[in-house]
């Protein structure tokens, strides 16, 4: 600082233009060499350490990379700089360094967070991770770091001794637990949430016990707020979404489908053996000709085979109705533009209940809009109870009224037909 204040003043230069331009020139020169500090330490140590850290043997330093543990460390470089190059200003020496040393306090706590967030993800690679997990334990020893992390940045800002602040808030502690009870547990609550990502606005959440079931429209401190689909407004502590179960939708949402998981129950009276006429009838439906054909191949092939009887139909093996049902569902729904064929589909026999066989239908549709989806699910439903019989099923259904008054109807008039003819 005294050499560029000299040489100005050599050129004979004002000497108060030649202490600020001084100053002008010092703090270009600092900046300037912080800026070449970081240059080098992220574009050749880093790059450096990133070629070692990738074409080595060991995993645990890629995590250690991934969580930008070394980028992190670049930045507490030109801060150095800066703290030591403090007392060229001796006015402002105690805020640069104040300054300074709260940015390497800051970087500190953000080097260790990416630190312990590495050894979790060092310790998920693990097989014992799935049977004792850490990720608890992390999250305590973080809080307490951030917690320590904050003490020391006001203590140093304020220019007191860290163990003095702490013993005030000491006495404190009590009192705050006392009056701040509930902004406390929505503190812990919503680091919790936004540390897991558990909720954010917009999520479709159902939570039954407070009669919750809609989109998220704010999350405060104590409370989070949800506009249910019936748009009145239901308001949730957030320590509750920590303390109790909860549905978030988020995942159907993001996926691109949306589930469809409901029953046909087939009266099992009306299953049965596929006749020859059963047959060259299926071969004639569209989705069905080509596996027919294929069925009765194997089928043919595996009794001759095993040399197996077929005057009587119990022996070997046969087509059903309800299985050629079961294919065509399969088919029709491989085939059907609302349905989405990257997910799972299936159609499969549930047990047997006293409304008869379950045939579900487990599928995923292409679109999420809820009107969109129960217009997908009703086309395909009605579809499929109209074309039942044509298998020779029935679907079950509870007597109603009207079928009761027909078997009375016809029970009566089989008696008057009765008593005519005697």
């Amino acid at each position: 600082m005294n050499y560029i204040s000299n040489s100005l003043l050599e050129l004979e230069m004002d000497p108060t233009i030649a202490g600020y331009l001084s100053i002008v020139i010092m703090i270009f020169f600092i900046a300037t060499l912080c800026i070449i500090a970081n240059f080098i330490t992220k574009k050749v140590v880093f790059r450096v350490v990133t070629h070692i850290v990738t074409n080595n043997k060991y995993t645990w330093d890629d995590m250690l990379l991934e969580r930008r543990v070394f980028q992190r460390l670049s930045h507490i470089v030109p801060a150095l700089i800066i703290y030591y190059f403090a007392p060229t200003f001796p006015a402002y020496q105690h805020l640069i360094e104040k300054g300074a040393s709260a940015y390497l306090i800051i970087m500190g706590l953000m080097v260790i967070n990416g630190v312990l967030n590495a050894t979790n993800d060092i310790y998920q690679t693990f097989e014992i991770s799935k049977i004792r997990p850490i990720k608890g334990y992390i999250q305590v020893v973080n809080i307490v770091v951030i917690t320590v992390g904050i003490i020391l940045l006001i203590a140093d800002l304020i220019g007191k001794n860290p163990l003095i602040f702490l013993s005030g808030i000491g006495a404190l502690s009590a009192v705050l637990l006392l009056v701040f009870k509930d902004s406390l547990l929505g503190l812990v609550a919503g680091i919790q949430l936004s540390a897991n990502d558990m909720v954010r606005v917009g999520d479709w959440i159902e939570m039954p016990k407070y009669g919750a079931d809609g989109d998220i429209i704010d999350i405060s401190l104590n409370t989070v707020k949800v506009q249910n689909f019936d748009k009145t407004i239901t308001t949730i502590p957030s320590y509750a979404l920590i303390s109790d179960s909860f549905i978030n939708w988020r995942g159907m949402q993001t996926s691109g489908g949306r589930r469809i998981k409901r029953s046909l129950f087939i009266d099992t009276s009306s299953i049965t053996f596929c006749t020859v006429e059963m047959i060259e009838k299926f071969k004639n439906i569209h989705y069905l000709s080509d596996y027919i054909v294929v069925r009765e191949r194997e089928i043919a092939e595996f009794n001759s085979k095993n040399d197996i009887n077929r005057t009587n139909p119990v022996n070997g093996r046969a087509l059903t109705n309800i299985g050629v049902f079961r294919a065509y569902i399969s088919k029709y729904l491989q085939h059907h533009s609302g349905i989405n064929q990257e997910m799972t589909l299936l159609v499969r026999q549930l047990a047997p209940t006293e409304h008869g066989m379950p045939l579900e239908i487990y599928a995923f549709s292409n679109d999420i809009r809820w009107a969109v989806y129960e217009t997908i699910q009703a086309d395909i439903f009605d579809h499929l109870f109209a074309v039942a019989k044509e298998f020779g099923l029935r679907l079950f259904q509870n007597p109603s009224g009207e079928d009761l008054k027909t078997i009375v109807n016809e029970t009566r008039k089989a008696i008057v037909a009765k008593e005519m003819d005697h």
